[in-house]
C-alpha cells in the first residue's frame, strides 16, 4: 500500500467537491480545476474528508493512487489560496511587461518574446525585472514559470538571465590571463 495514498485529505468548508464518472471537480474562491480518475483507484467523499483505495493491490494501482492523492490535494491547496512562483530577470536592459493576457520580455535579443497567460492565470510585473506567477493549478504555474525561464536560463559566468528566486547558481571560475 501507499504511504502517500493511504493519507486522508481534509476539504475546507469553502470547497467543493463532486465526483462523476470518472472525473473529480473540486471548487473553491480561486478558481476550479477537475482531475481525470484512473480506473485502478476508488475515491469516496463524506465528512469532508476525500479517501482513496485501490481497487486491486497491483503495483500500478498503487502508483496511481498515491499519485493522484498528492494531485488532490495540489487540487484543494489550489483552489483555497493560489500557487505562486517569483522569477528575477538579472541583466542589462533586461525587462517584461503584461498587458491584457500577454507577457512581453525583452531579454537581449534582437525581438521581444511574448507569451500567452493562460486563462486563470495572473502574471505580476514589480520593478520591470521581478515576475510573480500565481494560479490555482501548480503545474500549470510551473511549467508556464519553466517556459519564460527557458528564453534565458542563467548564465554560470556572470549569472545573467532568468532565474527563480531561491534558486542557486554555481558560478565558475573564469579565465585569468597572466600579466
Amino acid at each position: 500500500m501507499s504511504r502517500i495514498g493511504k493519507l486522508p485529505i481534509a476539504v475546507p468548508k469553502n470547497i467543493t467537491v463532486i465526483i462523476e464518472n470518472d472525473t473529480i471537480f473540486i471548487k473553491g474562491p480561486t478558481g476550479e480545476l477537475s482531475q481525470k480518475i484512473p480506473k485502478e483507484v476508488n475515491i469516496s467523499f463524506n465528512e469532508n474528508i476525500i479517501t482513496l483505495k485501490p481497487f486491486d493491490e497491483t503495483r500500478i494501482a498503487n502508483q496511481k493512487y498515491g499519485l493522484l492523492r498528492s494531485l488532490i490535494k495540489n487540487m484543494v491547496l489550489g483552489v483555497e489560496k493560489k500557487f505562486e512562483r517569483k522569477l528575477q530577470m538579472i541583466g542589462v536592459g533586461y525587462k517584461a511587461q503584461v498587458q491584457t493576457n500577454k507577457l512581453t520580455i525583452n531579454v537581449g535579443y534582437t525581438h521581444p518574446i511574448i507569451f500567452e497567460i493562460p486563462k486563470g492565470m495572473e502574471v505580476i510585473v514589480e520593478t520591470n525585472s521581478n515576475l510573480t506567477i500565481k494560479g490555482a493549478s501548480k503545474d500549470m504555474v510551473g511549467l508556464l514559470a519553466a517556459q519564460i525561464r527557458s528564453t534565458r536560463p542563467p548564465e554560470p559566468y556572470k549569472g545573467k538571465g532568468i532565474r527563480y528566486i531561491d534558486e542557486i547558481i554555481l558560478r565558475k571560475a573564469g579565465k585569468s590571463g597572466k600579466k
